[in-house]
């Protein structure tokens, strides 16, 4: 079956209506009856599309759900419902060992932690070769090629010299780059990076993230980029998503979600992540600290599942889901104040109920009370229903 919306050859990789529940079960009856005492639902039906040559950086907290998306289109994960589709073709139901290798040779992973992909008894060029060698790849010579070709796109030069060595004997940096090389040996066309710079100092990720997006011009590869740290998202990034208790909370260019997040949860992000326009003297930066944790995925609440930590929430949000408005171009958000098109309301801090810096700020009442709902401005509240500011803090 192929995807109508594949016709233009644009779109690479796409995930219509997905779906991923894990059964709970407690004890050895359950698991040889089979029997379920609830589900956690990882990904909770979501469409999403990846652009031949683009970065999309899939972006939240850990629960959300960006994982297990990832690993359901390297088919590591095996959905419960929607379909998944790469180049236009449904590859929902693909299984098996040949179908599976031929479709990993085209979508690789790259795993968060070096020290647990490598093998400490493999030397590199076993490592990299590997993929190569189950497939039934290519001569000795020709593997040898291929190897060395791969560990010196990674940034690992001279290749002989490293191919030769155990993981023990690299750095941190070095390991993760010859993680990137295993990827690289087949030739993909797809790469989903899973927190690939999280367990690396500031400096060498500043490097991996520079050979990751010259790989991409050189090679033309695509990225799924999943992160939880939206700066890192903002650097790499062509198109955000935002997720939370597996839904898209929000998604579009990097620039205009994090200039105009219009989701409350995209909202609190930015304000906690570095910001390439740091405030000038006399100003004060201002963090967005949300309230509670984020609640179990067995036992997501009703309407919004942002709600219980919302700044924002009133009666509609506590038993209606919002679905993803059109906010602007290309951009989407999934929040009853985005209904039209329409931006959040400056909130001030609760604690404090007044604006702490001049001209950026205003009282929730005033601000719902001098605006009418049109794009880019500060957003009404439908009448009789009030705004919560309960839960959030925000600190200079």
């Amino acid at each position: 079956m192929t995807h109508p919306a594949a016709a233009d050859g644009d779109e690479l990789v796409r995930l219509d209506g997905l779906e991923v529940h894990f059964p709970i079960r407690s004890g050895f009856l359950d698991t040889i009856l089979r029997r379920s005492r609830g589900v956690v639902r990882a990904v909770d039906g979501i469409d999403l599309s990846l652009r031949r040559g683009e970065v999309l950086a899939l972006v939240g907290e850990s629960g959300s759900g960006k994982t297990t998306t990832g690993r359901v289109i390297v088919k590591l994960t095996r959905q419960t419902a929607g379909r998944v589709w790469f180049e236009g073709d449904d590859v929902s139901e693909l299984w098996g060992v040949r179908r599976l290798r031929a479709y990993r040779r085209r979508v690789q992973l790259i795993f968060q932690d070096p020290y647990e992909t490598l093998n400490p008894k493999q030397t590199i060029r076993e490592f990299v070769a590997e993929p190569l060698v189950v497939n039934d790849l290519g001569t000795k010579a020709d593997r040898e090629r291929r190897v060395l070709e791969a560990l010196a796109a990674a940034g690992l030069r001279p290749a002989a010299d490293f191919a030769h060595r155990y993981p023990h004997e690299l750095s941190g940096g070095q390991r993760q780059r010859v993680v990137i090389a295993g990827a690289l040996v087949m030739s993909p066309q797809v790469i989903v990076a899973d927190e690939p710079v999280s367990m690396l100092d500031v400096s060498i990720r500043t490097e991996l993230l520079r050979l990751m997006l010259a790989l991409r011009a050189e090679l033309g590869l695509t990225y799924l980029f999943i992160t939880h740290d939206l700066s890192l998202a903002w650097v790499i990034a062509d198109r955000i998503a935002v997720m939370y208790l597996g839904k898209i909370l929000e998604i579009g260019p990097a620039e205009q979600v994090i200039r105009s997040p219009h989701n409350p949860y995209t909202q609190a992000l930015v304000s906690v992540s570095p910001s390439p326009d740091p405030p000038t003297a006399g100003q004060r930066a201002k963090r967005t600290i949300l309230v509670g944790e984020t609640p179990d995925a067995a036992r997501i609440p009703p309407g919004c599942r942002f709600h219980p930590r919302c700044p924002y929430v009133f009666d509609r949000c506590r038993v209606e889901e919002p679905p993803l408005f059109d906010v602007g171009p290309g951009q989407q958000a999934a929040c009853w104040l985005a209904e039209g098109g329409r931006a959040l309301p400056v909130l001030p801090p609760h604690h404090l109920g007044e604006v702490v810096e001049p001209g950026i700020a205003a009282p929730v009442d005033a601000a719902l009370a001098t605006t009418a709902g049109a794009p880019g401005a500060a957003s009404t509240i439908p009448p009789g229903e009030t705004v919560s500011a309960g839960a959030l803090e925000e600190e200079a």
